[in-house]
C-alpha cells in the first residue's frame, strides 16, 4: 500500500560518489535534498579498487574539489598512500592517486550526508519515478520507494552506479547481486523503460581478495608512497600522511597457460556475458588473449585499508570459475600458498544511452530526470563523482530559476567527460584519460583551482576566503613570472659551476633568469644559489611559475586554441530544428543531428558521422533561416 511521505525539492537515487556529490551539492545550494539508498552500510562504497585518482582521474578530482566537492577532502581524510603518477613526463599528465583505507572513506561520505544541512539519507529503494504533465512533455512528480512511500519531488537524479537490474558472474554461476552481495535494483529499470529511456548493457570486474598473512611480500617489490605528498583538495589546513605500503608482482608463463587451457571455462568467451566491458580495465583472461606476445603482467597488492588484512589483487579481474582463479592466483609469485577471502567476478548491469541527456545531464524525454555516473555509461569512482555534482547543479539551478551550467572541454576535464558522452555516445563503459583531452597542456592538475573556483563561488560552494586565497595565489606567480622575466644574471664562477653540473651551454653574456628557466636540464629550484634576490614562496607557487615559464610557448598556443573553440561553442542552433527536413544534410547526419540535438556548432561538428562540409551545409541554413 502506497502513501504519502512527504515532500522534497530533489530525489537522489543512490548513494554511491555521483550520488553523495548531487545529494551535498543541492543540499548545499539551499534546496530540501532527499538521498536514497539500498543500504545505509555502502554509502560511498569503493568495490572496484581501493583507491582515488590516477592518469586523469586525479584531474577529474581536484576540478572536483575546486568546484566546491567533497571527494578531494573525503581522500586527504582517509587515504593512506599518496602517489603522483608520471612523473617521468611532462606536468600536463601528472596524476595524484592515492590509496584510500574504505572503511574510513564509507565512514567519512556517510557523516557528510548526515550532517549536511537541507539533506535527509534514508535507507529505501527507490523502485518508481513518478511524472506528470507539463507544458506537453512529461515531468518528474515524485519517486517511490520499494515498501510504498511516495515522496513528491521537482527533480530526480538517477545515480544507481552498478546495481540496475545486476548480476555477479562467476563461472558458470550467475545470479542477481549488486556488488559486495548487496541487493540489485530491478524494478527502477522497468520503470525507467515504460518512461521511454533508451537502457544498454554494461560490463565490469572486480579483482579477488586475500589475507595478507598469506601474502609472501618478501619476493615482491616494494612500493612507498611518495615522501612529499600531494593533497587532493586545494584546502591547506588538511595534512596528508603515508601510513601503508603497496607490493608489485606478476604474472607468469604458468598463469598464462592455466588461463589458455581453461578459457572454454570462461563466462567472456562462451557467451555467457552479454555486456559490453571496460576496454582499458580488462580481465586478466582478456589481457592475456589480447597481448599475447607479454610475458607477463604486473599485479598490485592494494591494502583495503588500516584495520584489515585484506588486500586487492589489482591488474587480476576475472569472471572465471572460483577453482581456476584459485589455480591462477597461486601460480604468481609471492601468492604460492595464499587465502583467498573473495573471489574476483563479473557484474552486468543496466545504463542509459548518453546521448539521451543534455549537456546539463538531463534526460530530453523527461524535464527535471538527470543522470550521473556509470548509469551515464562511465567506469570510475572519480567520473561518477564529477557527473554527480554536475548533475546536482543543474537540477537546483533549474528549480532556483538560474541559469545552466555547462562547463566545455576547453575549461575542464569534466567538460570533456560529459562533452563525449552526450555528443558521441559511448559502446563501452567509458573511462576518462589524458588523451581525451585537446587541451591536456592547459587543464593540467595543478592549476584546477585557478580554472574552476570562479564558477564554485558563483555558486556559493567556495568561500569569499578560498576563492581570494586562489586569486592572491596566482598574482603571486605572475608577479614572480615577470620579475623572472626582468632580472639580468651576469656572467659568474656560480653560475658557471651550476650550467657545467647541469650540462648545460655556458653564458659569456648576462642572461634573463627566465631563459635560464627555459633551458629543459635546469630547474626553476636549481638557480635559487644564483639568484639572492628570489623570494619565499610555496611548493605549488614555485611549481607553477616554473610550469608557466618554460612551457609558455605551447601554453600560450593552445591558449588560442581553446579561444578559437570557443567561438564555435558560441554559435548557439536554434531550439526547434527539424534536422529531418533539411535535404542539404546527408541522411546520416539528418539522423545523428536529429537525435543529439546539439546545442552549438561546436558540438554539431563532434558528432560521428557529421562531416565538415554538413557543418558548413548547416550553418548557411540556419543563416538563411535568420535572414
Amino acid at each position: 500500500m502506497r502513501y504519502n511521505a512527504g515532500e522534497f525539492d530533489v530525489a537522489v537515487i543512490g548513494a554511491g560518489h555521483a550520488g553523495i556529490e548531487a545529494a551535498l551539492v543541492c543540499a548545499r545550494m539551499g534546496l530540501k535534498t532527499l538521498c536514497a539508498t539500498i543500504n545505509l552500510d555502502a554509502v560511498g562504497n569503493l568495490p572496484c579498487n581501493p583507491s582515488i585518482g590516477g592518469t586523469a582521474k586525479g584531474h577529474l578530482v581536484r576540478e572536483l574539489d575546486a568546484l566546491g566537492g567533497e571527494m578531494g577532502r573525503a581522500a586527504d581524510h582517509t587515504c593512506i598512500q599518496f602517489r603522483m603518477l608520471n612523473r617521468s613526463k611532462g606536468p600536463a599528465v601528472y596524476s595524484p592517486r592515492a590509496q584510500a583505507d574504505r572503511a574510513a572513506y564509507r565512514l567519512y561520505m556517510k557523516n557528510a550526508l548526515e550532517c549536511c544541512e537541507n539533506l535527509s539519507l534514508k535507507q529505501a529503494e527507490i523502485v518508481e519515478i513518478l511524472t506528470r504533465e507539463e507544458n506537453g512533455k512529461k515531468a518528474v512528480d515524485g519517486v517511490v520507494t520499494h515498501i510504498g512511500a511516495i515522496y513528491k519531488v521537482k527533480a530526480a537524479i538517477v545515480c544507481t552506479g552498478t546495481y540496475l537490474k545486476s548480476k555477479i558472474i562467476i563461472g558458470d554461476v550467475q545470479y542477481e547481486s549488486g556488488p559486495d552481495g548487496l541487493f540489485p535494483a530491478n524494478k527502477l529499470t522497468d520503470c525507467l523503460c515504460k518512461l521511454g529511456l533508451p537502457l544498454v548493457r554494461f560490463k565490469t570486474g572486480t579483482p579477488a581478495r586475500v589475507n595478507a598473512r598469506s601474502v609472501d611480500f618478501s619476493v615482491m617489490e616494494l612500493q612507498e608512497g611518495d615522501k612529499e605528498q600531494v593533497r587532493f583538495s586545494f584546502d591547506e589546513s588538511i595534512q596528508t600522511k603515508n601510513t601503508a605500503v603497496c607490493y608489485l608482482t606478476h604474472t607468469n608463463e604458468e598463469t598464462h597457460k592455466i588461463i589458455r587451457e581453461n578459457l572454454h571455462r570462461s563466462p567472456l568467451y562462451s557467451g555467457q556475458i552479454k555486456g559490453v566491458g571496460v576496454r582499458y580495465c580488462p580481465s586478466i583472461e582478456d589481457k592475456v588473449v589480447r597481448f599475447a606476445d607479454k610475458e607477463r603482467h604486473p599485479l598490485f597488492m592494494e591494502p583495503m585499508g588500516l584495520g584489515t588484512q585484506e588486500m586487492y589483487v589489482q591488474g587480476l579481474s576475472s569472471s572465471m570459475p572460483e577453482d581456476v582463479q584459485m589455480r591462477i592466483i597461486r601460480s604468481v609469485k609471492g601468492l604460492e600458498n595464499v587465502e583467498v577471502m573473495r573471489p574476483a567476478y563479473a557484474i552486468e548491469y543496466d545504463c542509459v544511452d548518453p546521448t539521451a541527456l543534455y549537456p546539463t545531464l538531463e534526460t530530453k524525454l523527461i524535464s527535471g530526470l538527470y543522470g550521473a555516473g556509470q548509469f551515464n555509461g562511465t567506469s570510475g569512482y572519480e567520473e561518477a563523482a564529477v557527473q554527480g555534482f554536475m548533475a546536482g547543479v543543474n537540477a537546483a539551478c533549474k528549480i532556483l530559476g538560474r541559469d545552466s551550467v555547462i562547463i566545455d572541454r576547453s575549461q575542464a576535464y569534466i567538460g570533456t567527460l560529459i562533452d563525449d558522452l552526450v555528443t558521441k555516445g559511448t559502446n563501452e563503459p567509458y573511462r576518462m584519460m589524458t588523451s581525451r583531452s585537446e587541451y591536456r597542456l592547459i587543464l593540467r592538475q595543478d592549476n584546477a583551482d585557478i580554472r574552476m573556483s570562479e564558477i564554485g563561488h558563483s555558486l556559493g560552494l567556495i568561500s569569499d576566503e578560498r576563492h581570494e586565497r586562489v586569486l592572491k595565489k596566482y598574482e603571486t606567480v605572475e608577479g614572480e613570472r615577470e620579475r623572472l622575466e626582468k632580472t639580468n644574471i651576469p656572467p659568474s664562477a656560480k653560475l658557471s659551476k651550476l650550467l657545467e653540473e647541469k650540462n648545460s651551454a655556458p653564458v659569456t653574456t648576462g642572461i634573463k633568469l627566465a631563459d635560464l628557466v627555459r633551458r629543459p636540464e635546469l630547474k626553476y629550484d636549481e638557480l635559487k644559489i644564483i639568484d639572492p634576490d628570489r623570494p619565499e614562496l610555496s611548493d605549488e607557487i614555485r611549481e607553477q611559475v616554473e610550469i608557466s615559464v618554460k612551457y609558455e610557448g605551447y601554453i600560450r598556443r593552445q591558449t588560442a586554441q581553446a579561444e578559437q573553440f570557443k567561438k564555435t561553442e558560441s554559435r548557439r542552433i536554434p531550439e526547434d530544428i527539424d534536422y529531418t527536413k533539411i535535404n542539404v544534410l546527408r541522411l546520416e547526419a539528418r539522423q545523428k543531428l536529429q537525435k543529439i540535438r546539439p546545442a552549438n556548432i561546436g558540438q554539431a561538428s563532434r558528432i560521428s558521422g557529421v562531416s565538415p562540409a554538413d557543418i558548413a551545409a548547416l550553418m548557411i541554413w540556419i543563416e538563411q533561416r535568420r535572414k
